[in-house]
């Protein structure tokens, strides 16, 4: 099997996956995806797609993320080994739709506007 790669964002966050033929090594941004997210819950968030198709240890993953959060940047990570669980079998689909790893969220921090305080805050009105 030769490499795919996906690319998945969340936020400002934009998540290169390359994944391969192996036994369930995943390296983000050249570490260790446990000391890259220390969090447990974004750890979980990495595996998602994996523990649904049962596929943990069959292939080896190499991360390149930037931009956004932690958070973001677990989420888009999630997205991208998604799609290319979909690329390497079409029958994994399905699976990945209907728990929504497959669906780009597109919620984004709205701009602040001139005259505001931020996006939709305004300043301080004084009567006096």
């Amino acid at each position: 099997m030769e490499v795919t790669n996906t690319v998945g964002r969340r936020k400002t966050s934009v998540a290169r996956v390359y994944v391969s033929a192996g036994e369930g090594n995943i390296k983000v941004n050249g570490r260790e995806f446990a000391e890259y997210f220390p969090i447990e819950t974004l750890q979980i968030i990495l595996k998602q797609p994996l523990t649904t198709v049962n596929v943990a240890s069959s292939y080896d993953i190499k991360v390149n993320v930037r931009g956004g959060g932690v958070r973001g940047q677990a989420e888009a990570t999630r997205m991208a080994i998604a799609r290319a669980l979909c690329e390497i079998n079409v029958e994994f689909r399905p699976a990945l739709k209907k728990e929504g790893f497959l669906t780009r969220d597109a919620r984004m921090v709205e701009r602040k506007k001139y005259g505001r305080a931020k996006a939709r805050r305004r300043f301080q009105f004084s009567k006096r």
